[in-house]
């Protein structure tokens, strides 16, 4: 590789390669026109199955299992590859255009909310469910939310992106994300050392939020880097997201609006409990 030398001014000339090089641009904004959806729920998300978009299913359906009924709620799929999240609709519930976005039309006015942190925060205030009372146990959860919410682009877009989508292999870049997401998954196995969960004792939006992420790595299915970053060597956020996993409500949210994998884990929509049951992908297949 010869060394790359900035210019003055940057210019956007070319697409940068990558998997995600057809749909990157520097500017914000529709594409094209496209109304989204809406069902019959208050609720309306749309997204897919990322790691972001899976900490909203998850939050909906632990609520649901605490037989919250007003959690009911319509899950769109919004193919990002497919450059959906650029549609005018999607981009006047987010103007930032990314997964998930959510309307809440269960009040006088509707509500959007973006953003996969301020969503579970949205839905816990709204549900008073997975957001502790208790002032410093409510600090150490949202302090946890927080950091979720700023380390995530180290672990996406920083060592996934270079790691996995990047047209290039780059040593420097790498061993730069490897170094940090590393240092996270320390930060998290000491606190997990003499907690069941990241806030204390109690299963928290904080979990949720940083469980699709980490915990997806340490279990080996997040861009197959386990044996790359030897997650074996945190065993406390292994046995912290193994439990986790075995939740009934956190299978069931990791199927919606999942379009990769085995086809009998993708709901590829989500709008009634049955669904689950009913419509996932290797049924629809089965059925013609």
């Amino acid at each position: 590789m010869t060394e790359y030398m900035p210019p003055k001014v940057w210019v956007w000339d070319k697409p940068s390669g990558g998997q995600f090089a057809s749909i990157n641009r520097p500017i914000s904004g529709p594409t094209h026109d496209k109304d989204l959806p809406v069902g019959r729920h208050p609720l309306q998300l749309y997204s897919q199955g990322t790691p972001n978009g899976v900490k909203v299913t998850i939050m909906l359906e632990e609520l649901l299992a605490l037989g919250l009924s007003g959690a009911e709620y319509d899950a769109w799929l919004i193919k990002i590859n497919d450059g959906d999240q650029f549609g005018s609709g999607f981009v006047a519930v987010n103007p930032n255009s990314k997964i998930p976005a959510m309307m809440d039309q269960s009040g006088p006015e509707p509500v959007r909310i973006f953003e996969s942190g301020a969503i579970l925060l949205y839905l816990a205030e709204k549900f008073g469910a997975f957001l502790p009372a208790e002032v410093a146990t409510r600090a150490e959860c949202l302090s946890w939310l927080f950091w979720q919410v700023g380390s995530g682009p180290y672990l996406g877009g920083g060592f996934g992106h270079f790691y996995s989508y990047a047209p290039t292999k780059i040593e420097y870049a790498i061993n730069r994300f490897a170094m940090e997401v590393k240092r996270q998954l320390d930060v998290l196995d000491r606190r997990l050392a003499n907690n069941a969960y990241v806030a204390g004792n109690e299963y928290t939006i904080a979990d949720i939020a940083i469980w699709p992420w980490y915990g997806a790595l340490v279990q080996g299915t997040l861009y197959g880097a386990a044996e790359f970053l030897s997650v074996d060597e945190y065993k406390n956020v292994r046995r912290w997201a193994d439990a986790i996993r075995k939740r009934p409500a956190v299978q069931r949210g990791r199927m919606v609006n999942r379009i990769s994998g085995d086809p009998a884990s993708q709901l590829h929509e989500r709008h009634d409990a049955a669904d689950f049951e009913t419509k996932t992908q290797d049924k629809l297949l089965a059925g013609g």
